[in-house]
């Protein structure tokens, strides 16, 4: 696997969401964010997919769509969209194919306990090259730094 640097083509990916199969072909002459995230209904993944939703509008003007990411099903990520109301789009991985082509399946440690999942990552892509990246996200204001990076393509 090649490793996913800023100024690399964007590695692709075919997701299904409630809206139907996105891919990165859809989007090209535009601006695509896919953030990783764990877990749909948890508090960290609950925060970060209402502050994309709250700048939806923002990023919308700025020819940006926001794509969240998970190894949920559709039934899940539906529910979590109705709960909270999100104005996001997500993409279901069940097999984690996208998640591990772009960098975001990894070694993590709780406890002392090694276990693989997903990073909390965003990447920011413009005509199907990859502008900027964000490991280890920590969620409080991430959505913002996300939009002003978008806004400055």
């Amino acid at each position: 696997m090649t490793e996913i640097v800023e100024g690399a083509p964007a590695p692709d990916f075919n997701l299904p969401t409630a809206n139907g199969p996105v891919r990165l072909a859809d989007f090209a002459g535009k601006g695509v964010v896919l953030y990783f995230y764990p877990k749909d209904d948890t508090a960290g993944c609950t925060k970060e997919a209402q502050e994309f939703t709250a700048l939806a509008p923002e990023f919308a003007a700025a020819g940006v769509t926001v794509i969240g990411v998970s190894k949920d099903s559709l039934a899940a990520h539906a529910k979590f969209t109705a709960k909270y109301g999100l104005d996001i789009s997500l993409g279901s991985d069940p097999e984690g194919e996208t998640i591990a082509r772009y960098g975001s399946w990894v070694e993590k440690s709780l406890y002392g306990r090694k276990y693989m999942g997903i990073d909390r990552s965003t990447f920011l892509i413009r005509d199907g090259v990859i502008a900027r990246i964000w490991r280890k996200v920590k969620v409080a204001g991430h959505a913002q730094q996300v939009l002003d990076a978008a806004k400055g393509l």
